[in-house]
């Protein structure tokens, strides 16, 4: 189609940056990419792309807009924030008063392995955007399973991070982790920089634009950290941690976090207006040293003793034991209780 409107100049400037070109901006409106999360780094990602000229852009989240994601999450408004609009919906509608021209596709989902199987066909690239390692495992496994490259991220407090995993080539975040970390810091316990989520943006995009566009040589090809607060920057080569056995990438491997047995479970409990999340693989959690985290949020209710602690916010009490185990109380929503267990144990 001949515009005469000036909107065949739209990409322009990223055609004449020759070594992207219009091959790469060709090979970038050919592609589908999967967003999953629409949180700082989903948002700042999908916005990015779409401006950029991807093709096509899934997006899947879980999520509804709360006047605490506004200070870095750059697609919403108070509009949404006040209607609790779902993430995946208010991130489409802005996504496509910015470009028309993308295939934007949104799911309020909690994405989990039978659901990221729906997402996928025909997907170039899946982009993390989420906010706990159970999920970045299970997306890890599907990617390894199905030949699909991803761009792992993840930033809290001044700290961000970057690594984009090809199958067959580089170590997978299964060879990096192992196991699902429990119990670290997150933005609701640690805060964060909105600065730090948009260089993890930079860094990622930049990266799915190499490959996008058919310029995969100019991959980082190593682990990027960084800290805006302490002006630190580092590259790690991690070329040597793939193993051969390693049950997600191996020579033999099993996708262990595509099975049930291996991934988070979200249960109702019957009779109770309750929701029991049990991690993977128990847990030796300190239980006075969450207590004391809690607490410094000046959020909520804390209470503790030897075998659990009980944090109360709003409308939800969260009861975590020793063992990793927890049980929201006040919601019988297994994506809603997910998500508030998320805040606090990434």
């Amino acid at each position: 189609m001949i515009h005469t409107d000036g909107r065949e100049d739209r990409y322009s400037r990223q055609v004449r940056f020759a070594p992207f070109g219009a091959e790469g901006q060709q090979g970038l409106a050919q592609s589908s990419v999967l967003v999953v999360g629409a949180g700082a780094l989903g948002t700042g990602i999908a916005e990015t792309l779409v401006r950029c000229g991807v093709g096509r852009i899934i997006l899947a989240d879980r999520d509804y807009v709360e006047w605490s994601n506004l200070q870095r999450q750059q697609l919403y408004t108070e509009a949404d924030a006040l209607e609790r609009m779902p993430k995946a919906a208010a991130a489409q509608s802005r996504l496509q008063q910015i470009n028309s021209e993308v295939v934007i596709e949104a799911h309020v989902i909690d994405v989990r392995v039978e659901e990221l199987e729906g997402l996928i066909s025909g997907v170039d690239l899946i982009m993390d955007g989420t906010d706990n390692f159970d999920t970045r495992l299970i997306i890890n496994d599907m990617a390894q399973k199905h030949g699909i490259p991803w761009i792992y991220g993840a930033c809290v407090g001044s700290y961000g991070i970057t690594y984009t995993i090809l199958p067959g080539e580089t170590p997978c975040l299964h060879c990096l982790l192992g196991t699902v970390p429990l119990g670290g810091d997150t933005c609701d316990t640690a805060g964060i920089l909105p600065q730090a989520v948009q260089l993890v943006t930079a860094n990622a995009t930049a990266e799915a634009l190499k490959l996008l566009g058919k310029r995969k040589a100019q991959l980082r090809n190593k682990l990027l950290t960084f800290d805006v607060w302490r002006n630190e920057y580092h590259e790690i080569g991690v070329k040597a941690a793939k193993k051969k056995n390693c049950p997600s990438c191996g020579s033999h491997p099993i996708y262990p976090y595509l099975m049930a047995a291996n991934t988070e479970r979200g249960d109702v409990l019957c009779g109770r207006d309750t929701v029991q999340i049990r991690p993977a693989r128990p847990q030796k959690l300190n239980l006075q040293e969450i207590a004391n985290r809690l607490s410094r949020l000046g959020s909520g209710s804390v209470e503790s003793n030897a075998y659990l602690v009980s944090f109360i916010e709003g409308p939800y009490r969260l009861v975590i034991f020793a063992d990793g185990r927890a049980l929201i109380h006040g919601t019988k929503d297994i994506a809603a209780a997910r998500s508030f267990y998320h805040r606090y144990f990434g």
